[in-house]
């Protein structure tokens, strides 16, 4: 389990609280608590399936209570609201930063709307800071990959967005890249990752180098020596 608001992994200790059935199913609530000792907050999942309570235990479970087999048909993030990810580098765009933050706030309601705002999100990146021609995505990635400037994992990690987005059944994640359309598994979550490594690739490590470089010609000033070219 990973504690959606320190990010710490640790062992499942979930607690069921059975709410009631309604005409869509059973309906629990499924807490853990972060073990991590310098968070120790709850997660909370509202959760539909089939549960049922242990005598021997004195708890609710999902499933059946001798096989164990966990019967949870579908779990909702309630707290927080959303996954907890890195915070962006001030050094990334304003507007960059605004669809991201968007698409990491909204991912726990509609992995859809996220994966949504994410596409919009990598082609501002490519277009701002890698310097690709506008035209559809998959076009624009490709531009990238064909350039040869990226490390070979993060350049693996760009196309990957294209197979696991599934550009070919859906094409208009690659020319609409703000519409609302169906999402494979995981699709959402992998979006922001790449995100984060052309975050850091093309705003934080030179925004870092910089730096240096500022400090070194500092020094080379007091020593009345001429700056580096």
């Amino acid at each position: 389990m990973k504690c959606a608001h320190c990010l710490s992994n640790f062992h499942d200790n979930k607690e069921w609280h059975y709410l009631k059935r309604d005409p869509e199913g059973h309906w629990a609530i499924e807490v853990y608590t972060c073990a991590n000792p310098e968070c120790r907050k709850i997660n909370v999942f509202i959760c539909s399936g089939n549960f049922v309570y242990n005598p021997q235990q004195g708890v609710w479970q999902s499933g059946d209570i001798r096989s164990g087999t966990d019967q949870t048909k579908s779990r909702t993030l309630i707290r927080p609201r959303a996954i907890s990810r890195s915070q962006v580098p001030d050094s990334v765009p304003d507007s960059i930063k605004e669809d991201y933050n968007e698409a990491c706030n909204v991912l726990a309601d509609s992995a859809k709307a996220s994966a949504a705002l994410s596409r919009r999100c990598l082609q501002q990146v490519l277009r701002l800071s890698a310097g690709v021609k506008k035209g559809d995505l998959a076009d624009e990635i490709q531009e990238v990959l064909n350039s040869n400037k990226l490390p070979t994992l993060l350049a693996k990690s760009i196309d990957a967005i294209r197979n696991i987005g599934n550009f070919a059944a859906h094409p208009n994640k690659n020319k609409i890249t703000g519409e609302i359309l169906p999402v494979e598994p995981d699709e959402a979550e992998w979006n922001l990752d790449v995100l984060e490594m052309l975050f850091d690739f093309y705003y934080v490590q030179p925004d870092l180098a910089q730096k240096k470089i500022d400090a070194l010609n500092a020094k080379l000033a007091t020593s009345g020596k001429p700056p580096m070219k």
